[in-house]
């Protein structure tokens, strides 16, 4: 997805976009999900800005095939798909014609404050996933389109003796079952007692489908180390949560990086979030089963982690045919696997780690140069240092899409290809590296201290129309996309409202 918006915005300023694709067809991890997965966002908000859904896809939250009809339209649309390579992978890549050191010494981005520099460029290796065979691009400015939620696996690390080696049955992960068809993923999950390691979607999506596959004779056990808040259907007590969280006036009421006493005092909105806990606490049985967060959903929000929850789950809970088991950590055995605290096994005949990727370690390990794998990845507890979550200070001609989360990550995907496609075009220049470094540290404060401490990765579920004012301003647009004072602070905002480039 984000390689198609890239694509289309560069083809837009004039250059010659190739796009590797590793896969044999377009739609990233939309082409490698489970039979029931849906969009975790209503419809019109996880859409192209100047290309609306289709008619006949009325469905509020479309299915992962409607998903990939929409690509494939939008390809279409705007004859994308001929500047694709498909069943390329690339290896690394690395920047040449420029030392390391001169670039550390730079006081603007590249040298120049501009996307490009005739000095230095990359080289990009790749290969053929069909063929096995390797050619090197050379290219003046590179767009990763990457995200936090494919490629490497995040499996966790047990003692010795007491890992997936001591079980008798199967064990594999989230996107070993996501990469089966639909008929294999069925047939391979049925007549087995399941066990799911994890409780953010994909943990949630799996269970379920374990669960309407075995019902309650052989039950669907998931083994919750960290219990989540979720979104049932976006409306709590009948009113949608956009209305909340999607509108201008919403937003004074959530902190925001560097404000003032003003604002941080207008900054109220555990209240709201105390209504949805209570909300939740009391339409599902929460507490009964000890799925209680620790945290509150304003941090969970602000973190991306609150996740739909599949039609009927607690219904299945209720059941029988789904099992909640909450703890800090487990071990293998023959029969299956032991709980903390425990000491009868959990048995099982399969165990499906659901616990993530590791989406840094993807990024990271693209990059040839040493140098530039530590500026990127911080510490092993740092935010991914991007401005404006696009642009790292210290490596030149190169742009990240894709890697910030958000409950609609096409939309601001899309917000950020306009405004790489306004730099690349010449349109603006980026202020000094210190200045960008220091907005970056800003919001990893921020992060800090409303995300929760262990969160590693940015978020901007609470905070779209703040951040995209920051991203109008650059790109010399008026930051008020809509008509009339009233609709511009209690209407709630979405793709549509950026479709046209309107100016200060």
């Amino acid at each position: 997805m984000s390689g198609l918006l890239a694509c289309k915005y560069a083809l837009e300023k004039g250059y010659r976009p190739i796009v590797f694709e590793a896969d044999r067809a377009i739609g990233g991890i939309w082409a490698h999900t489970i039979e029931s997965t849906r969009l975790q966002t209503p419809r019109e908000g996880y859409s192209f800005s100047d290309f609306p859904w289709p008619p006949d896809a009325t469905d509020e939250f479309p299915d992962h095939n409607q998903v990939m009809d929409y690509f494939e339209a939008y390809a279409r649309r705007f004859d994308l798909k001929r500047h694709i390579k498909f069943n390329k992978r690339v290896l690394d890549i690395d920047y040449v014609g420029v030392s390391e050191d001169k670039i550390l010494s730079w006081d603007l981005w590249s040298g120049t404050g501009e996307a490009l520099n005739p000095s230095g460029w990359w080289q990009i290796r790749v290969q053929d996933t069909n063929l096995g065979s390797i050619e090197i691009y050379e290219v003046g400015f590179v767009i990763l389109c990457v995200g936090h939620f494919s490629g490497v696996p995040n499996v966790p690390d047990f003692p010795v003796k007491e890992g997936p080696e001591m079980f008798g049955g199967d064990v594999i992960h989230a996107m070993d079952y996501s990469n089966m068809d639909d008929v294999s993923a069925a047939r391979f999950v049925k007549g087995k007692r399941v066990t799911v390691v994890g409780f953010q979607k994909s943990a949630l999506d799996i269970a379920a489908e374990c669960a309407r596959a075995n019902g309650v004779e052989k039950p669907c056990t998931m083994i919750c180390r960290t219990p989540s808040w979720f979104v049932p259907n976006y409306k709590a007590m009948g009113v949608s949560v956009k209305k909340f969280y999607l509108s201008r006036f919403s937003e004074l009421f959530v902190h925001k990086p560097g404000e003032g006493t003003m604002l941080s005092l207008l900054a109220t909105k555990w209240m709201f979030s105390k209504v949805m806990e209570s909300h939740l606490r009391w339409k599902f049985p929460l507490k009964k089963y000890d799925m209680v967060p620790d945290q509150s959903f304003s941090e969970a929000a602000s973190a991306c982690r609150t996740p739909m929850l599949p039609n009927n789950f607690y219904n299945m809970v209720e059941e029988g045919s789904i099992v909640l088991k909450r703890s800090k950590g487990f071990k293998f055995c023959e029969k299956g696997v032991i709980v903390d605290g425990d000491e009868a096994p959990i048995e099982a005949d399969l165990v499906i780690f659901a616990t993530g990727y590791k989406g840094d370690q993807k990024l990271r390990d693209i990059f040839k140069s040493t140098t530039f794998q530590k500026a990127l990845m911080g510490t092993s507890t740092a935010v991914t240092p991007l401005y404006r979550e696009c642009i790292h200070p210290r490596i030149p001609q190169l742009a990240i899409i894709g890697f910030l989360e958000s409950p609609s990550s096409l939309f601001p995907a899309e917000m950020r290809c306009k405004w790489l496609s306004h730099l690349l075009g010449g349109g603006f220049k980026l202020p000094s590296v210190k200045s960008m470094e220091a907005e970056v540290a800003k919001w990893e404060r921020y992060i800090r201290r409303y995300s929760g401490e262990g969160c590693r990765w940015s978020c901007v579920g609470t905070l779209h129309i703040w951040f995209n004012d920051k991203l109008c301003k650059d790109m010399g647009w008026s930051h008020n996309r809509k008509k009339g004072f009233l609709s511009d602070w209690l209407s709630p905002y979405g793709p549509a409202d950026y479709a046209e480039p309107s100016t200060v």
